[in-house]
């Protein structure tokens, strides 16, 4: 059967305390919504998606401009979860059923909704449901003694006996299609709270004579909602915690799968290590046997067989080639491509730089816009000196070049194939080949010298 999506994504989020809206919120490194609109769009049969929006709607929609299959829908007052899907209401004429899900529910599987949706007969008004240890702030579930379900009741507007039920309302709904505009046009404000409840559809099934599918879930947690920093924390753990139990289903060593944070896509080959706090961001590629240090932070990056990055790096859009060693407290920004069996040591940071085989740069180094042969020693403290404040020039190092420390290579500069240049050296020509290139004053000694002195009178 055909069945279109609604997600729910208009309100404010006034617990949030925060400026953005709450389906804006982070999780994982992307908008909460963003993990609802996957999830839909894994969904079999390609359902057509619809998000209703509210509170910060100009900034939502921006947020999703590159998305141009979202249809979307305007809540101008909100008026509550049943006045929301009426927004949508016009354009899901052609849908047979609609699923009903939630920006701001970022953790349901592709797997239990689609058990949601097989386990509920056509025709038949479907509701997921959880048993909650604490159940505060959910609507209760109301049922028979024969364990129909008669309705649901919002906790504002619950007895003191029904607060004391665990069985709550987790949001999600499968409606027929053929019924959804009539039982929308029989919603009252008629509650605490003056609002238009979905919630009060279950009622209306009941009188029209539909049948109530109640789908408890195996696991609630899933369908738990975010409305303030703290539930959104939980959120992160959980999804983190079940993110890494795959990862680690799938062969990754972690030290502390408790402090591997995941916000992107992650593929890995044999025998990988991962140390305590590192974090994974975009699309991130180890080969085989590669170990990585504590706090490092990897962010769409490349990297090859035996590759060891030591702690507190951070390396963004990078290659790392076979054998290579990065790190410690190294900085490998966008652009560089780093050899086989090459070092970087630490502090020292690299942009769209070529370094090649077995070079190294083993300590506090800036290396920019520069293409490094094989074999290239980069003492401490040199920098490609490539900006001259409007325009950004490269440096051409050839192989096995010796560059002393505290040298600076004021671009654009060439350095020829087995060059080497003395330490403390500011070089603005072309280095030929071979050779020893200098570039500093006689050094002199005046004897008998007489430093400053303090004066003994108070100031």
């Amino acid at each position: 059967m055909t069945i279109d999506i609604v997600i729910l994504a208009a309100g404010k989020g006034t617990r949030m305390r925060s400026s953005s809206p709450k389906v804006l919120q982070p999780l994982a490194g992307k908008p909460l919504l963003a993990h609802v609109l996957d999830t839909a769009r894994t969904l079999a049969g390609n359902p057509r998606v619809h998000v209703v929006v509210g509170y910060g709607a100009e900034l939502v929609r921006a947020s999703f401009a590159h998305d141009g299959e979202i249809c979307w829908h305007h809540q101008e007052r909100q008026l509550g979860t049943g006045d929301a899907v009426r927004q949508a209401l016009p354009a899901l004429q052609e849908a047979e059923r609609v699923l009903v899900l939630y920006g701001d529910v970022p953790l349901l599987r592709v797997e239990t909704l689609q058990q949601f949706l097989h386990g509920v007969p056509a025709d038949v008004l479907g509701l997921c449901t959880g048993d909650l240890t604490d159940p505060q702030g959910y609507g209760r579930i109301l049922r028979s003694s024969r364990g129909e379900v008669l309705g649901i009741r919002e906790e504002r507007d619950c007895s003191v006996e029904e607060r004391l039920l665990r069985e709550v309302n987790l949001g999600i709904m499968l409606l027929p299609a053929s019924r959804l505009a009539d039982w929308l046009a029989r919603l009252q404000p008629s509650n605490a709270q003056g609002e238009y409840y979905l919630t009060d559809l279950v009622g209306f099934a009941r009188s029209d004579g539909v049948a109530v599918h109640g789908f408890r879930l195996p696991q609630p947690e899933e369908a738990l909602g975010v409305n303030d920093p703290a539930q959104l924390a939980f959120a992160e753990r959980f999804y983190q915690r079940r993110q890494v139990e795959a990862l680690q289903r799938a062969g990754l060593r972690c030290a502390d799968p408790a402090r591997l944070d995941l916000r992107g896509e992650l593929h890995f080959g044999m025998d990988c290590w991962l140390e305590p706090g590192v974090i994974i961001e975009g699309k991130v590629s180890l080969g085989d046997r590669v170990r990585v240090g504590a706090g490092v932070i990897l962010r769409d990056c490349t990297i090859g067989d035996d590759v060891e990055i030591l702690p507190y790096s951070l390396l963004e859009e990078a290659r790392i080639g076979t054998a290579a060693r990065v790190g410690p407290f190294a900085r490998i920004r966008p652009g560089s491509d780093i050899g086989a069996r090459a070092h970087v040591g630490n502090f020292v940071e690299t942009k769209k730089v070529l370094l090649g085989e077995g070079s190294k740069a083993n300590h506090l180094s800036y290396l920019g816009d520069a293409e490094i042969g094989k074999g290239v020693n980069i003492g401490a403290g040199v920098i490609t000196c490539n900006y001259d404040g409007v325009h950004k020039h490269r440096t051409e190092i050839g192989d096995d070049v010796f560059v002393g420390s505290d040298t600076q290579l004021v671009a654009p500069v060439s350095v020829g194939k087995g060059a080497t240049i003395g330490a403390g050296s500011t070089i603005t020509k072309a280095v030929p080949e071979g050779g020893l290139t200098l570039s500093r004053t006689p050094q002199k000694t005046i004897p008998h010298w007489q430093g400053p002195k303090k004066s003994c009178t108070p100031s």
